[in-house]
């Protein structure tokens, strides 16, 4: 990536070299032309929200940046990618969206998220740090960027404006308004399930903002947990990519010896899972992590996998986090350990299993989803 301050070499994490999807795009390279050719100071708390896989950071390390992001991969792409351009890790101070945010901010500079809740939750709660001085910087391809998007900006920060395109990106151009009178923020948000849905029937939801469907149950999920499978006894589940913990709740609340643990990259997802499970008094043992997957989690220790993947990685449609989980599920599986996936149809999950496990059983299916079931065998 060519930046005003010189070339950087960045990649996405975990590296592949099969992978064609770079670790920046257009967009982080306009509002980096932008803050030099403007020429604007960076001597004061700079803080970026969103940065994809580090590149903005990166690029602005000599300034003691500090990240906010929800994604537990573009923190580490991030320790990667100062590492491979010889910054230490010191240099930026690394926050999670679940972590308080800085008390003053002078320069803000965010990367439009997919999830326009991600985005209202976090302008509202830096809000307060920021003052009529600084200098707010946003950023996205002309797809991601929406009327709701500068209205969100215009409603919490104070008047906004656009840039003109380059490159199919724009900028968002925000002034300030301490005086402005902020809406409350409505995350976390907490809904009733329905009751035609199994033994989480009737029970809470409790979703921060960006999680997936953070409003309502979405129907992948709802056919999920009316097809899981029978638990007895102690056993060792996980709820891998839990989102806000419905499944994982649904299985401890059928069978209490469960031991469920909840994996998401997200961790806004991670405390969504274990808001919801303990809004619902499971009794019990969990335990909520933040990771890649079940990397860390010892070989031959696990009993059940359940799974929705995720078919994109922000706008990109890719089967590759997919490949990921279902490889990760059966290096984790002991023998005889089952992974039960959830998918649309047209994914064609069924091919991708039984390469993997030698083994692919439809358990349920309708016109739109099927859940599958694959064994590993040895």
């Amino acid at each position: 990536m060519t930046t005003p301050w010189g070339e950087l070499a960045l990649a996405r994490f975990p590296e592949d070299p099969r992978e064609r999807l770079r670790a920046w795009d257009a967009s982080d390279a306009y509002l980096l032309r932008y803050l030099a050719e403007q020429r604007i100071p960076l001597s004061g708390t700079v803080v970026v929200v969103g940065d994809r896989w580090g590149a903005l950071v990166t690029a602005l390390a000599a300034h003691g940046p500090t990240q906010i992001t929800d994604s537990f991969l573009a923190q580490e792409a991030t320790r990667a990618n100062l590492a491979r351009n010889g910054v230490g890790t010191g240099a930026v101070r690394l926050l999670t969206t679940q972590d308080p945010p800085p008390e003053r901010v002078d320069v803000l500079l965010v990367r439009v998220p997919k999830s326009l809740a991600l985005l209202e939750d976090q302008l509202l709660r830096l809000a307060p740090a920021v003052h009529e001085g600084t200098v707010v910087v946003g950023t996205g391809m002309v797809k991601e960027i929406h009327s709701s998007t500068l209205q969100l900006f215009d409603r919490v920060l104070g008047p906004t404006r656009t840039s003109l395109a380059e490159q199919k990106a724009r900028l968002i151009l925000c002034t300030p308004d301490p005086a402005l009178e902020r809406p409350a923020n409505p995350w976390p948000y907490a809904y009733p399930l329905p009751g035609d849905i199994g033994p989480a029937s009737g029970r809470t939801v409790v979703n921060h903002a960006g999680v997936f469907c953070a409003d309502r149950l979405d129907i992948g999920t709802r056919f999920f947990l009316q097809h899981l499978p029978e638990s007895s006894g102690t056993r060792r589940v996980v709820d891998l990519g839990c989102g806000n913990g419905v499944v994982g709740t649904a299985v401890a609340l059928a069978n209490p010896d469960a031991e469920v643990l909840f994996v998401d990259e997200s961790f806004q997802a991670v405390a969504s899972a274990e808001a919801t499970y303990k809004a619902n008094g499971v009794p019990g043992h969990a335990e909520f992590r933040v990771g890649d997957g079940l990397a860390g989690v010892p070989a031959g220790s696990v009993d059940v996998v359940l799974n929705n993947p995720p078919f994109h990685s922000h706008q990109a449609t890719t089967d590759a986090t997919a490949w990921r989980m279902f490889t990760g599920a059966r290096r984790a599986l002991r023998p005889g350990g089952e992974l039960w996936v959830i998918g649309n149809r047209h994914l064609g999950y069924h091919v991708k299993l039984r390469r993997l496990f030698g083994n692919s059983q439809l358990v349920a299916g309708d016109p739109k989803f099927v859940v599958l079931k694959a064994v590993r065998r040895g």
